[in-house]
């Protein structure tokens, strides 16, 4: 446990002092040996505040920290909701035959788990000196999603199409010379509560449809491969 320092905690810091008193005057301890308990309740109870504030990612603009907090707690919950899919796809996906279909959906939820990691690392770059996108390196973001554009139909076209918009508008902030990190924040909070529904629509069929009628199954691969493009996205969205 790393402690905390109590001269910044000022209500420790005063239950140490009044202990202090308290033995000196009402104990009659010498203060050589209250000194020390008295800075040990100071500093204990410095560690116990400092254990219940909730975490700081240091960033120098309020709004932008209140944003990545809140697309951290998105991506645990997301991986939290995909670890108890991986469970019941195994329960459920006991089959010789479906055992593809299983790898397919263990595989997306194992993707999810990476999620919270990715943008831990993001929130530490976005407080670095080199925080911001460059121009360029907008340019060949939308240069890969109009490449998987090309390749891609149906709903993951659309989506791309979105993630497409929304970096062509980082683009112009960029252009303008303003401050890209809070519309990409936001993008990639787009993109995960998006991936929550596909998570959640996949986890319905896969309770509801008949699992030995292979219509059924390639609907759930479908919607385990759109699971997959959106964590394509935001790991497009989280690279540099």
């Amino acid at each position: 446990m790393k402690f905390a320092n109590p001269l910044y905690y000022p209500i420790p810091v005063l239950a140490g002092a009044i202990s202090l008193v308290i033995g000196v005057r009402v104990g009659q301890l010498p203060s050589g040996v209250m000194l020390p308990i008295a800075t040990a309740i100071a500093t204990i109870g410095a560690t116990v505040r400092k254990a219940q504030e909730p975490d700081t990612l240091g960033l120098e603009d309020a709004e932008l920290e209140k944003q990545v907090q809140a697309v951290r707690q998105q991506a645990k919950t997301l991986a939290e909701r995909a670890d108890a899919l991986r469970t019941e796809a195994t329960r459920l996906l006991s089959g010789a035959d479906q055992m593809d279909l299983l790898v397919a959906v263990q595989f997306a939820c194992d993707r999810a788990d990476e999620l919270p990691a990715k943008l831990d690392q993001l929130a530490q770059r976005l407080k670095g000196s080199d925080s911001l996108l460059s121009l360029s390196q907008l340019q060949q973001q939308l240069q890969e999603v109009k490449a998987r554009q090309e390749n891609s139909s149906g709903i993951t076209r659309e989506h791309l199409t979105k993630l497409a918009n929304s970096l062509q508008r980082n683009i112009e902030l960029a252009q303008q010379g303003q401050d890209t990190r809070q519309a990409q924040v936001v993008s990639l909070s787009t993109l995960i509560l998006d991936a929550a529904g596909v998570l959640q629509s996949l986890q319905n069929r896969l309770r509801t449809v008949d699992l030995t009628d292979a219509q059924a199954t390639g609907e759930l691969r479908s919607l385990s491969d759109e699971f997959n493009s959106f964590q394509e996205n935001v790991d497009l969205l989280v690279s540099r």
